[in-house]
């Protein structure tokens, strides 16, 4: 797997936390989906999708579990009845690997903390790891869903 170093850079975002068991993530995912189809915000190059994973699903008991989602905006979020507020992700240096296939298995995150992260002689730095969902949507299947994986490293 290729992995690079680079600076993700400070992005704005609409952000909801799920705080609860990874099979309940779509609930917590709806509200900031209706959010955005109100806002109209559908160009994905323009507002992009992100996670931010702050626990391991596999080691993670279901109630501790929490990633927040987040779309990349350039207004201010607002007062909204769907609970998005606004935070901001900041400039990190990071590692950064692609996955591609199902968002529920990703190989890229696997590869970065397991693989790559002990033979590059880097050190974490303590901010959970970014997602970027390259691409999104109903019409996406499994096999092609893109995941940028960016790696917080000192």
């Amino acid at each position: 797997m290729e992995v690079s170093i680079v600076t993700f850079p400070e992005t704005r975002v609409a952000s909801i936390t799920h705080l609860g068991a990874p099979a309940d993530e779509y609930h917590t995912l709806s509200r900031l989906i209706a959010w955005r189809l109100e806002r109209g915000f559908l160009d994905q190059a323009r507002y992009r999708s992100y996670g931010v994973h702050y626990s391991d699903p596999r080691s993670t008991p279901p109630e501790r579990y929490r990633v927040d989602f987040c779309l990349s905006i350039e207004e201010d979020v607002g007062e909204n009845a769907h609970g998005i507020i606004q935070r901001v992700i900041p400039a990190l240096r990071c590692a950064l690997a692609r996955d591609i296939g199902s968002r529920r298995n990703n190989q890229a995150a696997l590869y970065l903390y397991e693989e790559w992260l002990p033979a590059s002689g880097e050190l974490p730095s303590g901010h959970p790891p970014i997602f970027h969902y390259v691409n999104v949507g109903p019409n996406v299947r499994d096999s092609e869903a893109i995941t940028d994986v960016y790696l917080p490293i000192v």
